[in-house]
Order: C-alpha cells, then structure tokens, then sequence
C-alpha cells in the first residue's frame, strides 16, 4: 500500500511539462489540485513561482515536482503525457510506485516498436501506450483521451471536447469527474485500441494536409486528401483491432479536422515546411516537440505492407520522408491510382 490512504488521495497527477501536459494540467486545476511531473528540474521553478511556462498561463492549483514517487504516492489518478518514445523508460521508472488501485488515463498519440534486428512489424510488435503500461505496471485500470485538443487553444480557454476510452466505466467516469468543465466536454468510448490507433494515425494525414497547404493548394484538394485518408485509417485501424466507429467519432473525424487544417499542429506544420522545401532533418532539430507522425508514416508503412492492406497516402509520405521523392512527384502518383469506389468499409 502507498504511502496514503486511497481516500486522502486528492491530487490528481500529471506526467510530462510539454505544451498539451501543461494543457491537461491546467484543465485539471480547474476541478482540484494537480501534482504534475516535471523530468527538466530547471522548468519547477517557471511552473511554481513564476506562474509561466511553455507559453501558458500556470493555475494555482498545480504543483511541480521532480519526484514520480510523490505523484504516485499522493495522486490515484494519473494522466501521463510523454512522447511515445520516451514511454516506456518512463513506466519502468514510475511503475515500482504504483499500485493495482492506481488509474492511469494517457494523452500520448504514438506506437512503440522496438526496432530490434529482425523484428517482424505486426500487431504483437508493435505496441499501443495503454498496452506499455499494463506490460510494465501492475496497473489495471487503463484509458487514453484522444481529441481535437490543440494544446494552443486549450491554453487560451477555447471551447473544445475530448473522449476518455477505456474498457472500465471507473476510469471514463474519473476522467470525465476531473477534466469537464463548461468549457471542456469529455465523451466515453469502451473501444481503448480504436481510440488510441485515431489519434496514432491521424497524424499521418496531419502531415500530408501540411504538406498540400505548404503548396499552396486549395480546399478541394485537403477535402479529397482527409476523405479519402480516413478511409485508408479504417482499413489500418481495423486490421490492428480498431473499430469503424472510434474513426467517424470526435476522436477520428475531430481530431482530423483539427490537426489537417491548423498551423498549431506540429505534424501539419513538418508537412507544410516540407513544401517549402526544407529537409526532414532541419525540421526536426529546430522542433521544441516532437512530432509523433514522422516516425508513425514508417511503422504505418511496415503494418499495412505486412498485413497486405493498401495505404497509399501513407506510402507516399514515406517515400518523401524517407527516400528522398518530391511531394510533387507523389501527388502526381497518388491521383493516378484507380479507385473506383468512395465508400466500401460500411
């Protein structure tokens, strides 16, 4: 048993400082006190004195610390918020101070592979957050929210929503206890994987929706690139255990229009300055963040190609990303292909 009892636990913990953990951390304060993580000890000090940090305005009612054991002695529910692949290191270095009452609901929209020599890409090798966290925790209780959840426009009080998925009632229901407010809806799914794979691969198209609009195309072509995108995100999805409905939801359909329309979204914005013809590398290093995308399009490309699913934007972006082909030249490939039919999945 942790150091206190479950029902003195009233902080609810936050784990990672980047723009959508401080985000969460700050919707969270609206409803109680937040114990948040923080892994750069330089950054406690603008979170708790100066009120400031990452281009957010800090609430009062949270609290910096250097110390997982702390968050996890004094916070039954936890949303963790790291990079996907800083993940895992994180639950090794959390999971010795949980506990089977603790619930853990993550924001992160990544996969983890383990890029070992040999390694086969499929569904047993390829993992989703929830599943990293019961393989290296003892935690049960799992959820992820996924949503149209620019951290720009929560930070500046915008009306927007998420979804809470889970395969327990008790952890949509915490979610929704502590994130809702009258600014902020949170809906329930029981379709964890599904979720989860929306908002993984999404970010896909975020970067193809860049990329069109760094080339100065119009509506007519993002409307025929998200249409046409989420239905190759059904056919991905459904193969690695989603379901048709996680993708027509607000995490699907929202969170697209969202992040393939906006300058706020770091994948839309490696796609747009692709366009403008810098190189992947520049991109990234110049990047506060990461973008989730740019390392999804490769594991997307070895999914789909091993299950024999056809994913052509996703093929496309790789041969940009990774072997050097102009976006000009994939578009032109892309509208060549022949597809006969708008929707076949229903």
């Amino acid at each position: 048993m942790g150091s206190k009892n479950i029902s003195e636990m009233t902080a609810v913990g936050v784990i990672g400082a980047g723009s959508f953990g401080l985000a969460v951390a700050n919707l969270l304060a609206e409803n109680g006190e937040v114990l948040l993580y923080v892994r750069n000890k330089e950054i406690i000090p603008k979170i708790n004195e100066d009120r400031y940090c990452n281009k957010q305005e800090i609430s009062e009612n949270i609290r910096a610390t250097g110390d997982l054991k702390e968050v996890a002695d004094n916070c039954r529910v936890i949303f963790p918020v790291v990079p996907s692949v800083n993940f895992r290191d994180m639950m090794r270095d959390l999971a010795p101070h949980l506990y089977p009452y603790h619930i853990l609901i993550h924001g992160t929209k990544g996969l983890d592979f383990p890029y070992k020599d040999n390694m086969v890409y499929n569904r047993e090798s390829v993992r989703t957050m929830s599943e990293i966290i019961r393989e290296e925790s003892c935690v049960v209780r799992v959820g992820c929210l996924a949503g149209p959840n620019l951290a720009r426009e929560l930070a500046e009080k915008q009306p927007a929503a998420t979804v809470v998925a889970s395969h327990f009632d008790e952890v949509i229901d915490a979610g929704q206890k502590h994130l809702r407010s009258d600014r902020f809806q949170v809906y329930g799914s029981s379709d964890l994987i599904g979720v989860e794979l929306t908002g993984v691969l999404k970010n896909v198209l975020a970067i193809a929706s860049g990329a069109l609009s760094g080339l100065g195309y119009g509506e007519n072509a993002k409307g025929l690139l998200i249409s046409r995108g989420l239905v190759e995100m059904i056919y991905v999805g459904k193969v690695l255990g989603g379901n048709t409905e996680a993708f027509v939801g607000l995490a699907g359909v929202g969170d697209i229009v969202a992040t393939c329309t906006s300058k706020l979204s770091r994948n839309f914005t490696v796609g747009y300055r692709l366009a403008q013809g810098e190189s992947l590398e520049d991109i990234i290093e110049s990047m506060d963040e990461v973008a989730e995308g740019v390392k999804t399009v490769k594991i997307v490309k070895r999914l789909s190609e091993h299950y024999g699913v056809r994913a052509p934007i996703t093929e496309a972006l790789y041969k940009v990303l990774y072997e050097g082909v102009t976006i000009q030249e994939v578009i032109r490939l892309l509208m060549k292909l022949p597809m006969n039919a708008d929707i076949d999945f229903l």
